[in-house]
This record gives structure tokens, C-alpha cells and sequence, in this order.
């Protein structure tokens, strides 16, 4: 007895499921973008390359990220930007493109280049990009429950500032932030001394 034979054309449902899925996962991707940088991300791209007048890989060159990369957060096959320095120039050149859009090719290649040396600094209370002198020394509180407070309960003073040395070139603001949290390793800690002169021990002859 012999079997039917097998039907022309894929399986039923076969690509156009995994195309579906595939779209499903950008749709949930854009949202996610949405939820953490306020639109997705191929709409920023886009808006910034037609306002410019440049390529992706032109902005993806000021940013400080591969064209690749760039590609693929514009498409939302990946997310999150992993870099917080890429991020703000992405901020702060959508905010001067918002302020004034630079007029002739001259003007948007300063811009970019301005853009592209900028060190940048993240402030968290407000999303926004600054820059500025890093943290001052000692600024803050230090007692429990501050970041200096949480650093220490996880590493000691030596890896602090270990991560601040390697951190320091890219990201000195928190590199600041882990000096301080080492050099306030201990403190209030010892044990209080006795004011006034100490006394010479007696000498028994």
C-alpha cells in the first residue's frame, strides 16, 4: 500500500508563523524603546539623519557606535543602547537639532564633530544629558542608605578603586563617585581616642 504523497508548498503555517513571531518581537521591542527613551529609536535615527542630511553610518559615527549596531536599534531587533555615553550625545544632538537646525553643510559637520568629542555626563534625576565638571569631592551625604553606603557593603575599598582607575577615561563622573565610596570606606568606624596628653607609664626600679 503506498502513501499519499506529501503535499506541494510549505508546511501550513510554517514562515508565515515565524514571520508573524518576528514581527510580534519588533512591535514589543518598539514599545519597550518607547517605554525607556520616550519613542522608539528608528524614529529618532530617522528624524535626525533627514534633519541633517547625513547617513546612518555618519550618525552612527558621531554617536560613537558601530553602523551595525546603530542598525540594529533602528530596527528594533536590539533595544537598549549599552553605552550611557552614546545615549547622550543621541540626547543632546536631538535637543540641538530641536533648538536650531544647523543650516549648510559647514554647520551640521561642526555640530557633528562638537557632538562627536563631547564628554558627557548622565544626570538621572532628569534623563538629560550635561556637561560640566564631575562630582565634587565629598559632596553628598555619606551616612547609610547612599550609594557610597551600597558600594562598600559589596566590595572593599581596594576594588573601588580599582573600578574607578579602569572607569575613569570613559566615565569620570563615576569614577568620582566610586572614589569617594572607597575613601569612605571605615569611616566613623575607629574606635575613639582619649583627649588630653597621654601618660608615660611607671617604672619600677
Amino acid at each position: 500500500m503506498q502513501s499519499a504523497p506529501a503535499p506541494d508548498g510549505p508546511a501550513p503555517d510554517g514562515p508565515a508563523l515565524d514571520g508573524a513571531a518576528a514581527r510580534g518581537r519588533v512591535a514589543l521591542n518598539r514599545h519597550r524603546q518607547r517605554e525607556l527613551y520616550g519613542s522608539p529609536l528608528g524614529d529618532r535615527v530617522r528624524r535626525l539623519t533627514a534633519t541633517l542630511g547625513i547617513t546612518q553610518a555618519r550618525l552612527a559615527r558621531t554617536l560613537g557606535v558601530s553602523p551595525a549596531m546603530l542598525s540594529q536599534l533602528a530596527s528594533a531587533r536590539r533595544v537598549k543602547i549599552g553605552d550611557p555615553a552614546v545615549l547622550a550625545r543621541l540626547h543632546l544632538l536631538d535637543q540641538r537639532c530641536a533648538a536650531a537646525p544647523p543650516r549648510g553643510r559647514a554647520a551640521v559637520e561642526e555640530l557633528l564633530d562638537e557632538v562627536g568629542r563631547a564628554r558627557l555626563q548622565w544626570t538621572a534625576h532628569d534623563g538629560e544629558p550635561a556637561r560640566g565638571a564631575p562630582v565634587p569631592a565629598g559632596s553628598g551625604p555619606a551616612g547609610p542608605g547612599t550609594a557610597g553606603a551600597a558600594l562598600r557593603a559589596v566590595a572593599p575599598p581596594a576594588r573601588l578603586a580599582a573600578a574607578a582607575a579602569t572607569l575613569a577615561p570613559a566615565f569620570p563622573e563615576l569614577a568620582e563617585v566610586l572614589r569617594q565610596a572607597a575613601r569612605g570606606s571605615g569611616t566613623g568606624t575607629a574606635p575613639a581616642r582619649a583627649s588630653g596628653p597621654r601618660r608615660a607609664p611607671r617604672r619600677h626600679w
